[in-house]
Order: structure tokens, then C-alpha cells, then sequence
């Protein structure tokens, strides 16, 4: 039985996946068979990353360029490690932490995905579905747990890497989650942290405020825009004093960074 259904034409149009996200996609590439892979790419009617399925047959992705990323996610980040992955969607950064050594990967998500999916796209999306359905072609030991980045504490363990992409900037308490975050990492343990960024000065401690939908149409959930000086300070709110810029960059329009933060040893 098909895990969606297509409810009306698409209230937006479904992007195109980006030549950038295959180039991402490729770091990874799965290997299936071709027909094992076109059923399962026509078996999840949107995807959110892109996964090289097998050779010329893509998941059609809609993020946008995501390769800048991968300048923190080396084997030297995993291999041997724990890792968290907070409000992981489809999956692509767990599947990518164990392939490069994790000797644990827990992948989170409250699956409120579903509901931005349906008011952007018109289209219901059963949630876990994409990650699943790679965790079948992998025989993935990933551990997917349906659940809210804010209850982390509940999973009862500490881990070396949490990976928080595109998730800050959503919850209306930031405080709260990167306190959840720093209260399950193991001494030495870091935030691998991607949030939506700001046209501020960087060392602006300020917070930007947006309004509903004015950072994407019919997406209400985008509350606030960093600067480096923020996150620095937010950082040590929660007791992870050490923080690193990565990069500030602009992707498709929209600021974005990427940084580190860090328990004591």
C-alpha cells in the first residue's frame, strides 16, 4: 500500500531538486538495483533530501544546496562516536554518520514535517516514510525514534555529536533546546549547529524577529534569524562556553550558518 496521498494539485509547486543536492547526494551513494531503486524513489511522493539511490536514479530532494555542510561531517567527526540527529526528516545526515564510522546513530524527529509538507505542497505525507524506506535499502542500524527535540533527555543516554540542522530557528524557546542538547552530551561533546541566519552585524547580539510567511510562503514556523554573537551567547547560557563559526553564507536567497558548540572536557 502506497504511504501517501496526493490530496489535490500542489499549493506550491514541488521544486526541482537542485544539481547542488545530487553533488551531496553523491558522497553517499547507495547502490541498489535500478528497479529496486525507482520503487523505492515512486514509493514517497515528496522527499526531502536527495539520496543517491543507484547509479543515475535520484530521490527528488527539494532542499536546496546543503554541500556546506559536509566541511564538518568527516569521518574524523564520527568515526567511533555516538551521534544524535535532531529533526532528521529523511535521514540523510544519520545514514551519512554511520557510513562514516558512528558506532551509534539515534535519529530524532517529531514529524511535524507532515503538516508543512501538506500546507506548502497539498500533499500528506506519511512521516518516517522516506526514512524508513533508506533504511531498508541500507539494512540501517540507525535508530529512528518518533519524538519531540525537547524530550531528548527521555532517551536516557549521552552522545559525542548532536547534529541540529535547520531546527533552531523553528522552536519558539531556543534557549530550551540547546539546553536539551547540552544536557545529553558526553564531556567533550559537541552541537554540530545549522540554523537560519541573520542580516545583522555579527557581533550584533540581537535576535531577529520574523513575521509568519515572510521567510517562506505559508511556512508560519520560522521565528528568529542569528547572528554569531547570538549563538556565542545562547552558547554559554546553556553551559557550551566554546563556540566556532564555520561558515555564513547565503543559500538561495536566505542567510544561513553553520558553527560548533562545545562541552568542557
Amino acid at each position: 500500500m502506497a504511504a501517501y496521498a496526493i490530496e489535490s494539485e500542489p499549493i506550491e509547486p514541488i521544486p526541482e531538486t537542485s544539481a547542488a543536492e545530487r553533488v551531496v547526494a553523491d558522497v553517499q551513494p547507495i547502490g541498489a538495483l535500478a528497479a529496486v531503486a525507482e520503487r523505492v524513489r515512486d514509493s514517497v511522493p515528496l522527499w526531502f533530501h536527495t539520496f543517491a539511490l543507484a547509479p543515475g536514479v535520484y530521490t527528488p530532494g527539494i532542499a536546496r544546496d546543503h554541500g556546506y555542510r559536509l566541511s564538518v561531517l568527516g569521518a574524523d567527526r564520527f568515526a567511533g562516536r555516538s551521534v544524535l540527529d535532531i529533526g532528521a526528516f529523511d535521514g540523510f545526515y544519520s545514514f551519512l554518520a554511520e557510513a562514516r564510522g558512528a558506532r551509534r546513530v539515534v535519529a530524532v524527529d517529531n514529524e511535524q514535517y507532515v503538516d508543512w509538507v501538506r500546507a506548502r505542497f497539498g500533499v500528506t505525507l506519511t512521516g518516517g516514510a522516506g526514512f524508513r524506506a533508506i533504511t531498508g535499502l541500507l539494512a540501517s542500524r540507525v535508530e529512528y525514534r518518533r519524538m519531540d527535540a525537547l524530550d531528548v533527555r527521555e532517551l536516557g543516554e549521552r552522545f559525542d555529536v548532536v547534529l541540529c540542522f535547520g531546527i533552531l530557528h523553528r522552536v519558539t524557546d531556543p534557549i530550551a533546546l540547546l539546553q536539551a542538547l547540552a544536557d545529553v552530551l558526553a564531556p567533550g561533546g559537541e552541537v554540530v549547529l545549522e540554523t537560519y541566519g541573520s542580516r545583522l552585524a555579527a557581533d550584533a547580539p540581537a535576535i531577529e524577529v520574523h513575521e509568519p510567511g515572510d521567510v517562506y510562503a505559508r511556512d508560519d514556523f520560522v521565528y528568529w534569524g542569528f547572528s554569531p554573537e547570538t549563538l556565542r551567547r545562547l552558547g554559554q547560557i546553556v553551559g557550551l562556553d566554546e563556540f566556532e563559526v564555520i561558515e555564513e553564507l547565503e543559500i538561495d536567497g536566505h542567510p544561513r550558518i553553520l558553527a560548533l558548540l562545545r562541552a568542557a572536557g
